[in-house]
């Protein structure tokens, strides 16, 4: 895993406008309580400008190398082996780390482990189609030594998501002056090619079956309307 690529494209103009428009996404989407147990996956080093740890005391970041924002609590580990127990997290964010890390879809399978039923996860990826951004180090020889990723589409983001039974409730595209958002159904379907890089929001479903009991054949007891009349006509 090398995010050295993420790092030197905050840094460039355009960088800037990007990271201004995640911290405020990222803001948005925290509206756990500051209770519940928030894990970030892969750490920044400017998490404070997005949540307050002191405040959000269960908030903590796992980086294999031990980065992110200073008073933040850390968890030194990879992404793929959670050091962590099954059902334990409410909210899990993961800022551009899938890109940049080779056991990408074990990682999201570990992120469906540990996240409790009705979960949420929130993943930021770069726009695999936006120029802006894929052929950036052709250009910049900083960037261009610094890259060693994997761009994912939105569209496999969710499928991996829909396999694990996660329900995609937001999925959003970052333009470098606004972020466009759709919902529900039409998560999936909205693409922008010039967008820098997506968000999705999704929620860990468990559907727990309900068993079905036999019905037990009961013998009819109806009484015909002639053996009625018959019976009343004996009677006489």
């Amino acid at each position: 895993m090398k995010r050295n690529f993420l790092f030197d494209w905050y840094e460039s103009p355009r960088g800037k406008l990007l990271k201004a428009l995640e911290i405020d996404y990222i803001k948005r989407s925290i509206t756990v309580s500051c209770k519940q147990t928030i894990l970030q996956i892969g750490g920044l080093g400017w998490e404070n400008e997005f949540v307050d740890c002191s405040f959000y005391k269960y908030y903590t970041i796992l980086d294999a190398k031990c980065l992110g924002f200073s008073e933040a609590l850390k968890i030194q580990a990879k992404s793929h082996s959670l050091p962590i127990q099954t059902a334990s997290v409410d909210m899990i964010i993961l800022p551009h780390m899938l890109e940049f890390d080779a056991h990408r879809f074990q990682t999201v399978r570990e992120v469906e482990r540990v996240l409790k039923p009705e979960g949420i996860v929130v993943i930021l990826n770069f726009n695999p189609w936006s120029l802006s951004v894929r052929y950036q180090y052709l250009w910049n020889k900083t960037l261009a030594d610094s890259w060693n990723g994997h761009f994912i589409s939105k569209s496999r983001i969710i499928d991996w998501l829909k396999v694990l039974n996660f329900e995609v409730t937001v999925a959003s595209e970052f333009q470098f002056s606004s972020v466009k958002s759709a919902y529900g159904k039409f998560a999936a379907k909205s693409h922008a090619f010039s967008a820098a890089a997506y968000a999705v929001k999704a929620i860990k479903r468990r559907y727990n079956p309900i068993p079905l009991t036999p019905v037990l054949e009961l013998k009819p007891k109806l009484v015909l309307a002639n053996s009625i009349n018959r019976l009343n006509h004996s009677n006489d």
